[in-house]
């Protein structure tokens, strides 16, 4: 099979992670607290695939400066892109209680958001594959991990503040197949490409990702699971990290 298409499929398993945590955010019983505790864990998981998949890839491919150029660049443009959709109203895009707009513009900065959350990883998903034929499967785990909560938060947060269960699934199903795309293009238009190229967008990515964690995800799981987050976050760290060194 074509690596854009495995790298498609791959991206689909992840964003499938969002349609999975909505359905439970629909119909399903979590307290927030149960919410949060499995977004820290998820969260762990995501820091140490960043750290030691696509960081220390990038580092490995076109040294230290490709890698900074592009984790500060990652992270700078996720931080713009999200203070503009945050003010148009999403910036609640991954609460699980009543704080999220129900406005249609707040609808489309809420699709926008979590585009923008999403996409990152699924690039990263594509051009890890590049590297020797295969996906890094421990990334693919944080980022389902990390899709899960996101998915289950904000589809329970959109259901207080008045939207459809059709309204959500289709929001969720948008962005798992954005999520495909965007690891299939990842591994297409990377194929080949010069490793400086390559190794910058994996950074470009990894502080994208970075910082959607520290900006959303991570305070949102401390806010409604307290301190014991900490801990759930340092397993979850733990356990991608040994993983990682299994495979």
């Amino acid at each position: 099979m074509p690596l854009a298409l495995q790298a498609g499929a791959w991206g689909l398993l992840a964003g499938g992670a969002l349609v999975l945590g909505a359905l439970i955010g629909l119909y399903g019983t979590l307290s927030r607290r149960w919410i949060a505790s499995v977004m820290a864990v998820g969260a762990g998981v995501l820091v140490s695939a960043l750290a030691f998949d696509l960081m220390d890839e990038a580092f490995e491919r076109g040294g230290i400066d490709a890698a900074s150029i592009g984790l500060v660049a990652g992270a700078t443009v996720y931080f713009a892109a999200d203070l503009l959709v945050s003010r148009q109203g999403a910036q609640h895009r991954k609460r699980s209680g009543t704080q999220q707009s129900s406005g249609a513009q707040a609808g489309l900065a809420i699709f926008l958001g979590s585009l923008l959350d999403g996409i990152p990883e699924s690039v990263a998903i594509g051009a890890s594959l590049l590297a020797g034929g295969s996906v890094s499967w421990v990334f693919v785990i944080a980022v389902f991990l990390s899709n899960l909560p996101e998915g289950l938060s904000g589809a329970a947060g959109m259901k207080a503040s008045g939207r459809s269960a059709k309204y959500i699934l289709g929001l969720w199903l948008s962005v798992m197949v954005a999520s495909g795309v965007a690891a299939a293009l990842g591994a297409l238009l990377l194929a080949g490409a010069d490793p400086n190229i390559v190794a910058g967008i994996q950074a470009f990515a990894a502080g994208a990702v970075l910082s959607m964690l520290a900006s959303t995800m991570m305070p949102e799981a401390y806010a409604e699971g307290g301190a014991a987050v900490g801990l759930l976050t340092a397993l979850g760290f733990l356990a991608a990290f040994s993983l990682g060194k299994l495979q």
